[in-house]
């Protein structure tokens, strides 16, 4: 078998200036793999998506299973499809509350060093659009946005004890969601990545689809994301994560 001439050509657009790239481990493997990732899974009919929202969504995915070398990999190539640094940052950033610290940390120091030996620059540095006074009030804002106002007082529900929860929950849409860099569409996007990545989340992925749905993202386009991320996550996550879309677009759909 040998590599098709599309799956050559976008290989050599991610990857211009090295004749092979950093992850090539196998000469029969790579000529599979980039076969499928990078012709197949991108030209299968009706199931493309933007060149941004598809490195958006490995990145994103790649994170969410902790595939540090790969995502040291793919991130030139994200690069060198369009993403600007902002955005990647930003990806990031949106990370933490879904993975915590310690898992999204050495993905803030590996985009630093590509970064860095790219010569790539930030242009905004400055994308708070917060104050500690207004993280909450803005924070419940951009709650009732994605999912509705029946959301607008969780932060003073709840039993008691772990009221305090639902209200760093708000926060945490404050500090992240209202942020300059990424659109909330792309932020709801790139967390349906990062929990069905990780697994064990479904009731959480359930709602963020829903959240997805709210924001324009339809099920159609959720059923391309994941399929584009089915290289990086793997088939049995990608199906429960295609049951879950399929619920919560079915119980959405109800509401409508």
């Amino acid at each position: 078998m040998s590599k098709s001439e599309f799956a050559q050509a976008y290989t050599e657009r991610m990857f211009p200036d090295i004749a092979a790239p950093a992850g090539y481990i196998d000469p029969e493997f790579e000529v599979l793999f980039d076969n499928f990732a990078f012709d197949e899974v991108i030209t299968e009919e009706d199931r493309n998506v933007p060149s941004k929202d598809r490195f958006l969504a490995i990145l994103a995915t790649l994170v969410g299973v902790q595939a540090v070398d790969e995502y040291a990999l793919m991130l030139p190539a994200a690069l060198n499809f369009g993403l600007i640094p902002d955005e990647v940052v930003e990806l990031i950033y949106q990370a933490v509350p879904y993975l915590g610290i310690g898992r999204v940390r050495p993905f803030f120091k590996v985009t630093n060093k590509i970064f860095d030996y790219r010569g790539e620059m930030i242009r905004n540095p400055e994308r708070s659009t917060v104050t500690r006074g207004s993280r909450l009030a803005k924070g419940i804002e951009k709650q009732v946005e994605i999912f509705g106002e029946s959301v607008r007082n969780l932060h003073q529900e709840g039993p008691e004890e772990i009221r305090h929860i639902n209200k760093w929950l708000a926060n945490m849409f404050g500090d992240y969601y209202t942020r300059k860099g990424l659109s909330v569409a792309h932020r709801e996007m790139i967390t349906f990545c990062f929990l069905s990545a990780q697994g064990g989340c479904e009731e959480q992925l359930k709602a963020h689809i829903q959240g997805n749905l709210n924001v324009g993202n339809s099920k159609q386009y959720l059923i391309n994301i994941a399929s584009q991320c089915v290289p990086y996550i793997g088939y049995p996550r990608t199906l429960n994560a295609l049951r879950c879309i399929q619920e919560s677009a079915t119980a959405w759909e109800a509401k409508q």
